[in-house]
């Protein structure tokens, strides 16, 4: 250890920390204002925003380390995505992984004022953006095939109970239910409203 060990008066450390914000900005806009406000799962949230900010991080430090330890650090991301393989992904929740590992890596990047930061700020809005959109335009589209009921088998509402849910919905409404959410339950009247997705 040297003198400097403890010393933050470093004007590399605090611009680390400045877009380490900026990048926590863009990843809350991402997986809790996209993300979250369209799946209402809280599942991988835990693990994007940590991927996120290790990811970033990782990122910020490759400039200052060794080849050596930058290839071994690309090996193991390689490795690692492709593990991911073997975990039940949906498409689209390995889209929103691939867009945490974007934000995350073009944030850390320094570019030493070679690439303006407005731009920076550009790509992260435009990788929002075309989340937001696509979201929009695809529950646009599933609004065109659904509908509300009141359900009053509250029992098959747990989510260990999902698929019989969509068993016994189907069989009630004589569709082929895709999904279901739930808009509110009423425990004094012992019914729920739902709403249901099916194939035209």
């Amino acid at each position: 250890m040297t003198a400097n060990s403890f010393n933050l008066n470093n004007p590399e450390f605090w611009a680390i920390i400045e877009r380490f914000v900026m990048n926590l900005v863009f990843l809350f806009l991402l997986l809790r204002v996209v993300y979250y406000r369209y799946s209402r799962k809280t599942d991988y949230l835990f693990g994007y925003f940590l991927m996120g900010i290790v990811i970033f991080f990782i990122g910020a430090m490759l400039r200052i380390v060794s080849m050596q330890f930058q290839m071994a650090i690309g090996l193991f991301a390689i490795f690692t995505i492709l593990n991911l393989r073997t975990i039940s992904f949906d498409v689209k929740n390995m889209s929103y992984l691939f867009a945490v590992i974007a934000i995350s890596a073009i944030n850390s990047l320094d570019f030493q004022g070679e690439f303006p930061f407005l731009g920076i700020l550009i790509f992260n809005i435009i990788i929002i953006a075309s989340a937001f959109t696509l979201e929009f335009l695809l529950e646009k589209k599933e609004k065109d095939k659904s509908h509300p009921i009141t359900y009053d088998n509250l029992e098959l509402l747990k989510p260990e109970n999902k698929e019989e849910l969509i068993k016994n919905v189907g069989e009630i409404t004589g569709r082929t239910v895709k999904k279901i959410k739930i808009i509110s339950v009423n425990y004094k009247e012992k019914n729920a409203r739902l709403e249901i997705y099916y194939e035209p």
